[in-house]
């Protein structure tokens, strides 16, 4: 492996609990397996977990745009909920507060990564907190406030949860898959796009219940988002082929290094 590209994935945060048997209260940040193979199966390319440089132990003078100039891209996984207060509301249910520290990280750290012209790619929460970051909305609970919708989260099927996804013609990533108008992909979320943010366009739908299931940005960069899980997908499935959209992230993520 020759100079590989080096790709940023935002960690996911244990935060410190008393009551826990081991690391008792300690905070844990961390990146699922699954992720990291499947930005590495790119090729030639490393996955890099990116730790939060705040926090009450921080010693050090790292900073997001450290990891912005070394890194060639950054991928937002999944995980918990957004706090409604980055969207100007209040939780309509306790169990809907969702991570406001992990917002805060992920955010600062995604406008890091733009602010040097380096490529962002959204997985499922990675998509909401994008469009959070950029002006827009979420749905707290698609079951309570979209009745219709399908059960995008099944607890008992997790990523075995699957549906139809619409992708809109013209569309970037419908110039990714030549002769494909619809595909399944797997369903792990119970929140979803209310507002989409200023300057981002639709790039793939449910066509049962309209939920958006992929988005870009239009402005100068690369930015783009899926609500489904490509590390999740498994050969035989009848799922998407995930691998055209990560070749095309890190072809922008090459694209950057060169300038």
């Amino acid at each position: 492996m020759t100079d590989p590209l080096k790709i940023g994935i935002s960690a996911c945060f244990f935060h410190a609990d008393a009551e826990r048997p081991i690391f008792k209260g300690k905070t844990l940040q961390y990146i699922e397996q699954s992720m990291a193979h499947w930005v590495a199966s790119g090729g030639d390319t490393l996955p890099v977990m990116v730790p939060s440089p705040l926090g009450d132990t921080s010693r050090g003078t790292v900073g997001f745009d450290d990891y912005a100039r070394w890194l060639d891209g950054l991928v937002l996984m999944g995980g918990s909920d957004m706090w409604p207060g980055h969207y100007g509301e209040a939780p309509l249910q306790p169990q809907w507060a969702g991570d406001r520290v992990r917002d805060e990280y992920e955010t600062a750290l995604a406008r890091a990564f733009v602010a040097q012209g380096k490529p962002v790619f959204g997985v499922c929460r990675g998509l909401q907190v994008l469009n959070v970051a950029f002006g827009g909305s979420l749905l707290q609970d698609i079951a309570t406030l979209k009745p219709r919708a399908l059960p995008h989260r099944k607890a008992d099927l997790y990523d075995r949860n699957f549906h139809a996804v619409e992708l809109v013609p013209g569309s970037r990533l419908a110039q990714l898959y030549p002769g494909v108008s619809r595909a399944t992909v797997n369903s792990v979320h119970h929140q979803g796009i209310a507002r989409l943010a200023d300057q981002f366009v639709v790039e793939a739908l449910c066509p049962d219940d309209e939920m958006i299931e992929a988005v870009r940005w239009t402005g100068p960069g690369y930015v783009a988002a899926v609500q489904w899980h490509p590390e999740f997908h498994r050969s035989g499935d009848g799922v998407i082929d995930d691998a055209p959209m990560l070749r095309d992230f890190l072809q922008a993520a090459r694209a950057a290094r060169r300038r």
